[in-house]
């Protein structure tokens, strides 16, 4: 988890960081063609956790905002917001299975 305020981390390392939590709200829905309440409703759903500023503003990385774009690629053909976020979480919990055991094997998993 990232600290917003105090961070010990240099400024080229939050740039290189995808999970540094550099979008604020209105400028990550900008950036997956959605609305700050779908951003919301992804939240509510379990599939991001935005960390939050000390003034209380919503902050998403993006690796958070890969995956409600590909959230919002189900919704815009026709999957429940609910549905989608357990799909894109399925999917990357099989994408991670596969990835270990492939390491176990010694062989690197088909597209990585």
């Amino acid at each position: 988890m990232h600290a917003l305020q105090g961070s010990t981390m240099s400024p080229t390392d939050r740039v290189e960081d995808d999970d540094y939590p550099a979008y604020t709200m209105g400028r990550a829905a900008e950036l997956i063609g959605a609305t700050p309440a779908f951003l919301r409703a992804v939240g509510e759903a379990g599939l991001i956790t935005p960390l939050r500023s000390e003034g209380g503003h919503r902050r998403y990385s993006r690796n958070q905002l890969r995956a409600a774009a590909r959230a919002r690629d189900l919704v815009d053909q026709g999957t429940p917001v609910e549905a989608a976020c357990r799909i894109v979480t399925l999917e990357d919990c099989l994408d991670e299975a596969l990835r270990i055991n492939a390491e176990l094997r010694g062989s690197t998993p088909r597209g990585a």
